[in-house]
């Protein structure tokens, strides 16, 4: 299961209603083209937002540019250990760069791809076509805390993270109206990833899994 379950049950929710209305003679609903599998592939960008915040790239990292009205805060301290430290950075702008994907409505975005390899990038393009497929995006405030991080002498490492979905929300990007979801014990997600270090000393991520409603997260 790939990030922000709580955003995607909302999603589902609308989508239900929005094939009601189109019983009524409209054809904006039609989805999306399914996209061409990982390996090699590329599409377009549509819809682009105008680069508001972004993070500068560092060596060959490709550089995040998301809307203003995107905010993030990560409450992990630097641990002092420079690896533990690289697995924490590179999984921000992991973090960052589905969410550009996502406004960017491109299930194949370069960016999440330097970051997610094998079964985490299969899943995360699934998610990111499931967002397109809706013609939807992501707005709001997210908050990430809580994380353990451990790095093994491998060159593997795994990292659990909660994050808080209370402030953030689904926009409809053909009406740009925003899906308004209550705030419940679900708003807080739980994360556990796989990562390993990849010839360039980039930590990716192979797997990662989400519980909403931990009680680990809870306020």
């Amino acid at each position: 299961m790939n990030r922000r379950p709580t955003l995607l049950a909302a999603l589902a929710l609308t989508a239900t209603a929005a094939l009601t209305l189109s019983a009524c003679g409209s054809d904006d609903d039609t989805p999306a083209k399914d996209s061409d599998t990982i390996a090699g592939a590329d599409t377009g960008d549509k819809k682009s937002p105008s680069p508001a915040t972004s993070a500068p790239a560092s060596d060959d990292r490709p550089k995040i540019e998301l809307p203003s009205d995107l905010s993030y805060t990560f409450d992990w301290p630097r641990t002092g250990d420079k690896e533990k430290d690289a697995v924490l950075a590179d999984s921000e702008q992991s973090i960052k760069a589905v969410d550009q994907a996502i406004v960017k409505q491109n299930a194949l975005d370069k960016a999440y791809l330097y970051y997610y390899e094998g079964e985490a990038a299969a899943e995360t393009q699934r998610f990111v076509q499931d967002y397109v497929d809706h013609k939807a995006a992501v707005t709001g405030s997210y908050r990430f805390y809580a994380p353990e991080v451990n790095v093994g002498k491998d060159g593997t490492a795994s990292l659990s993270y909660c994050e808080d979905q209370g402030k953030a929300f689904v926009k409809y990007l053909e009406t740009n109206k925003i899906k308004k979801t209550e705030v419940t014990a679900k708003s807080y997600v739980i994360y556990h990833t796989s990562l390993k270090r990849n010839d360039k000393g980039v930590w990716v991520i192979q797997k990662i899994v989400s519980q909403s409603g931990s009680a680990k997260c809870q306020p």
